[in-house]
């Protein structure tokens, strides 16, 4: 079973690349280092960071040095942090992890962007009244996807062990840009259609797929506006399902939701064309983010049926991709338990399966907890385990970890 610690490139500049290792391999006793290479804007608490314990990151930036060849006449470029100058912090990260027969792994947010939208809102997202989502690239669009290949094809130049693709599909209305406020109530249904992307490349890929998209377009519209008036809907169950949303216009809506994951799933295809040989794609899962993140407390039917909302599903990616990582955010083993066996009755061949655990609150409290999950991965066969992240957990998590993977 492979395993790694996740790491931002301000982890290495604020502590030392030597000590972050140090700490990987010998206190957490994990010999790969999952570095964050294109990441979106966020406020963080770093516990043990020995120059800053809340630190604003950079919104939409790479932190390796891109070879500019590669996105010539691309309408979407990537843009270098300020930490990439004389220093390249992917490139330093192989160099000293090489020295101690240690694996680097590439992770990117790839169409999850705080700044590439706002430069090119025409390659955003777009709901049913015309609104661009500037923090989401939409994965039909030809020049998202050109660009998406080329930035996996420079990323994984670097020799990298596995490229961990997150935010490789549709978003919803939530979690989008900072300080988001809804306050009328549009319940499970209403959120959704609202965060459903109608731009003209989306309606062709369904158009293609045999959906009248221009019907579900109307009617999604007029449903909506319809609730923002108060005359109906959003009176909906707080969880969704494809039962409740079955009736919008005789199911044509859900063949609008089914084309969605071909744009998802062909794009998986592209970027593990885009890679290198020696390099394994690992698409990363986040149903069990949306599900856990905030509380580490899910209800409700195993995350991996959520996947169908945002275009995934991981029937067709375990094909398009080495590797199918879920997030593991729940608190309880039993639930982690249930989402995991889940995942393996699709993908019954669990060495291509991970899972992505906090070894902090509010997913984990103590050495036991954490140990009792990992002893639940090793006897389900998955291939992998990752831990969330070295820099936003106390540095007694790294001995949690290390003990869970002495237990047999």
């Amino acid at each position: 079973m492979e395993t790694s610690l996740l790491a931002f490139a301000t982890d290495l500049v604020d502590e030392g690349i030597e000590k972050v290792l140090t700490n990987v391999q010998e206190r957490a006793g994990v010999d790969e280092v999952t570095l964050a290479v294109a990441y979106h804007s966020a406020r963080d608490l770093f516990p043990h960071n020995p120059l800053r314990k809340v630190r604003y990151l950079e919104g939409g930036t790479v932190f390796f040095a891109p070879e500019w060849s590669r996105y010539e006449g691309l309408r979407l470029k990537p843009h270098p942090s300020e930490l990439v100058g004389s220093d390249d912090p992917l490139g330093d990260l192989c160099e000293a992890a090489e020295g101690r027969d240690m694996n680097v792994n590439a992770w990117a947010v790839l169409l999850h962007s705080d700044r590439l939208g706002f430069e090119h809102p025409e390659c955003a997202t777009q709901n049913a009244f015309g609104d661009r989502y500037l923090t989401d690239l939409c994965p039909a669009n030809p020049d998202v996807r050109a660009y998406v290949r080329a930035l996996t094809s420079d990323i994984v130049s670097y020799g990298v062990s596995n490229f961990f693709a997150e935010s490789l599909h549709f978003h919803g209305l939530g979690h989008g840009y900072h300080h988001e406020r809804y306050f009328e109530e549009l319940g499970a249904v209403g959120t959704y259609l609202l965060g459903l992307c109608f731009c003209g490349h989306c309606r062709e890929v369904a158009r293609l797929s045999g959906v009248d998209a221009e019907l579900v377009h109307r009617l999604v519209r007029d449903e909506l506006a319809l609730c923002f008036e108060g005359e109906q809907g959003c009176d909906q169950p707080d969880e969704l399902t494809r039962e409740v949303l079955e009736p919008f216009g005789g199911g044509r809506l859900l063949g609008y939701i089914d084309a969605r994951i071909q744009s998802v799933t062909s794009l998986a295809e592209e970027i593990s064309a885009a890679s290198e040989e020696n390099t394994n794609v690992v698409f990363l899962d986040l149903s069990g983010a949306d599900k856990g993140f905030a509380t580490g407390e899910p209800t409700g039917e195993a995350s991996i049926k959520l996947g169908w909302q945002n275009g995934v599903e991981v029937a067709a990616l375990k094909e398009a991709c080495d590797t199918v990582t879920a997030t593991g955010y729940a608190a309880d083993p039993a639930r982690l338990a249930l989402d995991l066996e889940a995942y393996r009755s699709v993908v019954p061949d669990t060495a291509r399966l991970g899972v992505l655990l906090r070894p902090m609150p509010p997913d984990c409290r103590s050495a036991d907890n954490l140990a009792e999950k990992v002893k639940l991965v090793r006897e389900l066969g998955l291939g992998r385990v990752d831990f969330y992240h070295y820099g936003f957990c106390r540095l007694r998590a790294l001995d949690w970890i290390r003990q869970s993977l002495m237990v047999t």
